[in-house]
């Protein structure tokens, strides 16, 4: 596909002038009003001195900011660069120079964040802030210039940086041409994933039957699930609704939100955001006959929360999406009212398979496990890392692939068990561990609200595995209890040795395990 982002927002915006293109608290903006101010926005970026290829980093909460911010950078031909709201400022600091940023565009309540960088630092970039604070503001940019479209060429080469620190290891910048990030986002829109659709196509089809136009994005925007929701919901001239959640989920305000825009779809952050729904719902009634799809990607999702999910939204269609910010479309799996479908299974998708050590596809229904590899549209590589690049995106008889590390079987139906990611595999006395199975057969149990599971050194078994459990309000329960339950499930090898129960939180804003904090609280270093 030879398509630009700033060119799908310069062609779709004519074509939905008087429609809703973003809805955040308080705030609706017509697409005439979106394509406006971000033209206005893009050239207030310029006068900064920002010119093509430059990078810009959000540290941003979700909110209408981040989606204005993120087409101006479309529209001038900057390349976003994401930064994690939570990030101290040394954190901060190394993705901003890991990724060359030029400029850094931060929520005003993250000042403390921003000053805590070195000098250096700040005097190397440009500072912008969203809200109220001395200096350069979102709003005084827009306010000071043009609103007509950019007379700008723009390629479908440029770039767009999406950070992903997974759950170890420095934050890598995970490299896409804005085509092939397209194509990969796209195709099931354009029917293809070949680089000859263009902008032209896809304002064709804007009229077209969509799976949905007014999703309300609860996933943060600063990973690739929040921002590819967003980037799909505007190339298909639709309306984006986001919350400025500051870093902390609102259920309630959620599913309210959802009555009030009649959205027609929510994007989530697997068990992590759907509990609290859940409860929400049990605790109020919602109007909620809009809501046709709720979609859920990065985080495990498992079988009881989402039937639980449709005794409340029988007519619901739940997709649980597997990918990564290096990967997109790797798998999903469909559930409905009219089946179940088990945790971890998933139909691959279809530029997808799963190879053994040697690059061969396993055999369904052999029981061995594999890599799970996409080919087609993928990113370059990562930015500054040829090594971690040389790792991922490797060329196996004579095809390219990205392989993340999803570790699967293939079941005899074509369908794949994950089984876990092969960074977090746990060695024990030669048995392999996945941490997910472990998690999962946890959170069985009526007390578990959350789970994490991990290796740690061991002098007998190389490593033993242990888990730090999140206890639900109130209930009591004990390491022999969660064991007991556990050997119902699991082979005795894949039992932690220790159970840690803690009531505070081992997930992070987003979702991701906070394994820093898992192994803290279960004295692990």
């Amino acid at each position: 596909m030879a398509i630009n982002f700033g060119d799908v927002l310069d062609a779709v915006a004519p074509h939905r002038s008087g429609e809703l293109a973003l809805s955040s608290d308080g705030k609706d903006l017509s697409w005439a009003e979106f394509d406006a101010r971000t033209n206005a926005l893009a050239r207030g970026l310029q006068s900064l001195g920002l010119k093509p290829g430059d990078k810009v980093s959000f540290l941003l909460y979700n909110g209408s900011a981040y989606v204005e911010l993120l087409a101006a950078c479309f529209k001038a031909r900057l390349v976003h660069v994401n930064l994690n709201y939570r990030y101290l400022p040394a954190e901060i600091e190394y993705v901003i120079q890991d990724s060359d940023a030029a400029a850094l565009v931060y929520d005003a309540r993250l000042s403390d964040r921003v000053k805590g960088l070195s000098p250096s630092c700040r005097d190397e970039i440009s500072l912008v802030a969203a809200g109220e604070c001395d200096g350069v503001t979102l709003e005084g940019l827009i306010a000071a210039h043009d609103t007509a479209p950019l007379d700008i060429e723009r390629s479908p080469d440029d770039l767009i940086f999406i950070y992903t620190g997974g759950t170890t290891g420095r934050p890598k910048g995970v490299m896409w041409a804005q085509a092939d990030l397209a194509r990969a986002l796209l195709s099931g829109i354009l029917g293809s994933e070949d680089r000859s659709k263009t902008v032209e196509d896809l304002v064709a089809l804007l009229d077209a039957p969509k799976p949905f136009k007014r999703p309300l994005i609860a996933s943060p925007l600063m990973h690739g699930t929040g921002l590819t929701a967003v980037l799909t919901t505007m190339a298909n001239g639709g309306q984006v609704i986001v919350t400025d959640n500051s870093g902390s989920f609102d259920a309630h305000h959620h599913w309210t939100l959802i009555e009030l825009h009649g959205a027609d779809a929510l994007g989530i952050v697997g068990d992590t955001f759907a509990k609290p729904l859940l409860a929400a719902l049990e605790e109020k009634a919602y109007t909620l006959d809009s809501l046709k799809l709720i979609g859920s990607s990065g985080v495990m999702w498992s079988t009881p929360v989402k039937l639980e999910m449709l005794k409340h939204l029988p007519g619901a269609t739940l997709i649980d999406s597997l990918g990564s910010s290096e990967a997109m479309g790797l798998g999903s799996s469909v559930m409905t009212s009219e089946g179940v479908v088990e945790t971890a299974r998933f139909q691959i998708g279809p530029s997808c398979q799963v190879l053994d050590d040697d690059g061969n596809p396993i055999e369904p229904g052999s029981g061995k496990s594999g890599l799970l590899a996409r080919s087609g549209p993928m990113p370059l590589g990562y930015y500054n890392d040829p090594d971690k690049t040389a790792e991922t995106f490797r060329v196996i008889n004579g095809k390219r692939y990205t392989l993340p590390g999803d570790i699967c079987t293939v079941d005899a139906d074509g369908t794949i068990s994950l089984l876990g990611r092969g960074s977090a595999c746990i060695n024990t006395g030669g048995e392999k561990v996945f941490p997910e199975e472990v998690e999962e057969a946890l959170k069985l149990h009526e007390a578990v609200g959350d789970a994490l599971v991990f290796g740690v050194d061991d002098p007998k078994w190389g490593q033993s595995v242990r888990a730090v459990v999140q206890i639900v309000d109130g209930a009591a329960t004990g390491s022999e209890q969660l064991r007991g339950c556990l050997r119902e499930h699991l082979s005795p090898y894949k039992i932690p040795k220790q159970i840690v129960s803690t009531e505070a939180p081992i997930r992070l804003a987003n979702g991701k395990a906070d394994y820093k904090t898992a192994r803290a609280l279960s004295g692990a270093q």
